[in-house]
């Protein structure tokens, strides 16, 4: 069976080692600007991301799809970071979310991403592309005051945020400033669908040009135009290391001592819920994306991303999870098994311990003009007019929930949209399951599939129509089950209708339990 697969993998070499290196390309700066979009160290994202390659790769079930640390994560992690007081005591609350997604693939929860309607999720997806809008306009437009609490991703609050986002543009740099709108310029142009007809632009990530280009300007600016170089604390900075041994010393581990905190345990049920979604909504994509229509299962992924995590916190990385625009970048360039994914962390990790000196030549408003165009593309504009053209049940709790979440956390936003879902779709049960019509004072009352407590205030409504003298059939033949208490509430208005002169009979039998004959 290991010979049998070492064949498969070794057949589908010549596709897996090229997509491996377009894969590293996307990774590498979005690995950077994720930490430190996060306000974590730098270092952080990269070992997030060679966890996800090295480990979780072979625990998953999927060929395709690649993990390490996500967008959509950065909230919540620098919220964490903040609310926990440090970076140690955040890494034991990625430990534990692992341990919980581990639980949670054993227990078969991978059907969870189902139970999140789809405009709250678009919502979590908008409001993150917002925020990382705000956050980032300072690091493009090198934004000195205060840089400390500038290289984090909220501060205490969004209030705090939106004056820093103003404040930034009294304190423009022209370097970066150039560096970030000629980034962007590239990565738009990039995507455009002329760009794209050309095969060498397909197969070269833009990412990796806007990076180039902010490396190759500011060291001309440096010799030829000093007022537009960006300054030292402007640009990534990584430890430089000698050899392997160096590595493992730079590696954190948590902090063990805040085990008894509770807000450990509320950062990590979160970083459990919301990156298994995440993984659960790209595990999806990618199984559509695959050309080879493999279907990854879920619960096995859970525990992939469960053990990933595991390892990550207990070494200093960031949450993981799997990342769409990562897998997306696989498929693309060709890649057919884990090979490929396994490999891009090899040479994330090649780049650490080789070329830290060039990668400390990156300024940080290139990665800023990356996760700008990320969270554009996040927030995306067209999908606001066709949520609004699905109708209010769509559009409300999809505005709602982008409200909530910049105005509260991640979580606390999901809640209420949730909520504001489950509102409309009560709403709707509560009027389709049941149904009156009136033909010349006989009145017939209609069970529709499943009808729950949930309908009963709207029977009663209902039954309190019905005048006296007249007649009434409650028809439950297209039901497929009826609460106890609606069936309850029929029986007792059969027995008190002949009070009131109404005739009232039951057609069909009304199954009180799921299946009953």
């Amino acid at each position: 069976m290991i010979h049998k697969h070492l064949d498969y993998y070794a057949k589908h070499l010549k596709h897996d080692a090229p997509a491996s290196i377009a894969v590293f390309l996307v990774a590498l700066p979005l690995c950077l600007g994720i930490a430190m979009a996060s306000g974590a160290p730098l270092f952080a994202g990269l070992i997030a991301g060679i966890v996800g390659g090295l480990v979780v790769s072979w625990a998953s079930g999927s060929q395709l799809s690649v993990s390490g640390p996500a967008a959509g994560l950065t909230v919540i992690v620098f919220m964490a970071i903040e609310t926990l007081g440090s970076f140690e005591a955040f890494l034991l609350s990625v430990v534990i979310a692992g341990v919980i997604q581990l639980v949670m693939g054993y227990l078969r929860a991978g059907i969870i991403g189902a139970f999140f309607p789809s405009s709250v999720i678009k919502a979590m997806l908008s409001a993150i592309g917002l925020i990382l809008i705000i956050k980032q306009i300072p690091h493009a437009v090198g934004y000195d005051v205060s840089f400390e609490g500038d290289d984090s991703y909220m501060m205490e609050s969004a209030n705090s945020s939106f004056h820093e986002l103003f404040d930034s543009f009294g304190a423009i740099s022209q370097g970066a400033t150039t560096i970030a709108l000629v980034s962007l310029a590239i990565l738009i142009l990039w995507d455009t669908s002329w760009m794209r007809k050309f095969t060498v632009i397909r197969r070269t990530p833009g990412a990796l040009i806007a990076v180039l280009w902010g490396v190759i300007f500011n060291l001309i600016a440096l010799e030829y135009f000093p007022s537009f170089a960006v300054s030292p604390k402007h640009l990534v900075s990584l430890p430089i290391l000698n050899d392997f041994s160096e590595l493992t010393a730079l590696f954190v581990h948590p902090d063990f001592s805040v085990f008894l905190n509770p807000q450990v345990y509320v950062v990590a049920i979160t970083l459990a819920i919301i990156a298994s979604l995440e993984t659960l909504l790209s595990l999806e994509a990618v199984n559509k994306l695959d050309p080879l229509k493999r279907i990854a299962p879920t619960n096995r992924e859970l525990k992939a991303q469960g053990l990933g995590n595991i390892l990550s916190g207990l070494i200093g990385g960031l949450p993981i999870t799997a990342v769409i625009v990562r897998s997306s970048a696989n498929v693309h360039a060709g890649g057919v098994t884990r090979i490929s994914a396994f490999l891009h962390a090899v040479w994330l990790l090649l780049s650490v311990l080789f070329l830290a000196n060039y990668l400390n030549m990156i300024p940080l408003s290139a990665l800023a003009a990356i996760l700008l165009y990320i969270g554009f593309k996040l927030v995306n504009p067209h999908q606001f007019y066709t949520m609004y053209k699905d109708g209010l049940t769509q559009f409300l709790p999809f505005i709602i929930t982008i409200i909530a979440v910049i105005a509260t956390d991640l979580l606390q936003g999901i809640i209420i949209g949730i909520f504001v879902g489950l509102f409309f779709v009560i709403r709707a049960n509560y009027h389709a399951s049941i149904t009156m019509r009136n033909d010349e004072d006989k009145y017939t009352i209609q069970f529709h599939k499943d009808v729950s407590f949930l309908n009963k205030a709207l029977l009663r409504k209902l039954l309190l129509k019905v005048p006296e003298n007249a007649t009434l059939v409650v028809d439950c033949s297209k039901s497929q089950y009826v609460d106890h208490d609606i069936m309850e509430t029929v029986e007792d208005f059969i027995k008190a209708a002949p009070d009131d002169n109404i005739k009232a009979t039951r057609k069909a039998y009304c199954h009180n339990e799921i299946g009953e004959k």
